[in-house]
């Protein structure tokens, strides 16, 4: 027999109800001859019935909807990316971006910042709160760890701390296009709802931002060349790259290369100062 996508749903669904504890659940366990939860346990977990979820798992449900896909993916407690794969097999598309707090970076995610001796490098939300940073980023950007993580971040640094905007070769330039590349970041993580009272306040605070906001321009962050002031070392160039962090669609690293062996000596030079004051 041909396997066509349908099959190769219900073998997935099968896979996933099969790995599943009943007794965590809330379901007994007597009289079970296989592992996992029951094709109506999980009907019942996700408000289908439990006929239609038999066929879908046979291969013979035809199309579900997004929103029943959604509350099956709940039922069987997929993580993201199998919920993912749920929807590429049932669908042929990935589901809708929904956006989420974040949590936090992992230990390893921050051993590979720490490795990046002379490399400044952050890691940032969708809407631009930094949440990550090593030595080289403190000593050359700004020292994250001073501020209270509510000033973390990229647009109330640039728009309210005249240290950022001082260090800034053309301050309006940059601001235009940190507002930018911030507007398209935010809306692909599904996070345009969430920055509305963000940027009312901003707003309030800055009617600079408000009027570069008002443009509804957006970008794409990509990468390309730094040039900092800095108040001790003088005149940086850097040249950036913006990384995904795989499995965290909430998440971003930018790092920052030295453009020439002088703007890398000059950030050995500050990070040392740092070390020794």
């Amino acid at each position: 027999m041909a396997i066509t996508d349908e099959n190769l749903l219900g073998a997935y669904l099968r896979d996933r109800r099969s790995k599943l504890d009943p007794a965590a659940l809330g379901f007994p366990m007597a009289r079970r001859r296989t592992p996992g939860l029951r094709r109506e346990e999980v009907a019942q977990r996700a408000s289908v019935s439990a006929t239609w979820y038999t066929w879908l798992e046979q291969g013979r449900g035809g199309a579900p909807s997004a929103d029943v896909l959604d509350r099956i993916a709940h039922a069987l407690m997929m993580t993201e990316v199998e919920r993912e794969h749920l929807f590429l097999l049932g669908l042929g598309r990935p589901p809708e971006v929904r956006y989420r707090a974040v949590e936090g970076v992992t230990p390893r995610l921050q051993h590979v910042l720490d490795s990046l001796e002379y490399s400044p490098a952050i890691v940032k939300t969708p809407t631009w709160d930094i949440v990550a940073w090593n030595r080289a980023a403190t000593a050359v950007l700004t020292d994250y760890e001073s501020l209270p993580p509510r000033e973390r971040n990229v647009l109330r640094m640039m728009f309210c701390d005249p240290r950022v905007r001082a260090a800034q070769l053309d301050w309006e330039n940059v601001a235009r296009f940190v507002v930018a590349t911030f507007r398209a970041d935010a809306t692909r993580a599904g996070a345009a709802k969430d920055i509305a009272a963000f940027a009312g306040e901003m707003s309030r605070l800055s009617p600079e931002f408000e009027a570069m906001w008002r443009d509804h321009d957006v970008r794409a962050y990509g990468e390309g060349i730094k040039s900092l002031r800095h108040p001790v070392a003088g005149l940086i160039s850097m040249e950036y790259s913006v990384f995904a962090v795989d499995g965290r669609t909430d998440l971003g690293m930018v790092v920052y290369n030295p453009a020439t062996p002088e703007d890398a000596e000059r950030i050995r030079s500050l990070i040392r100062r740092r070390a020794s004051a």
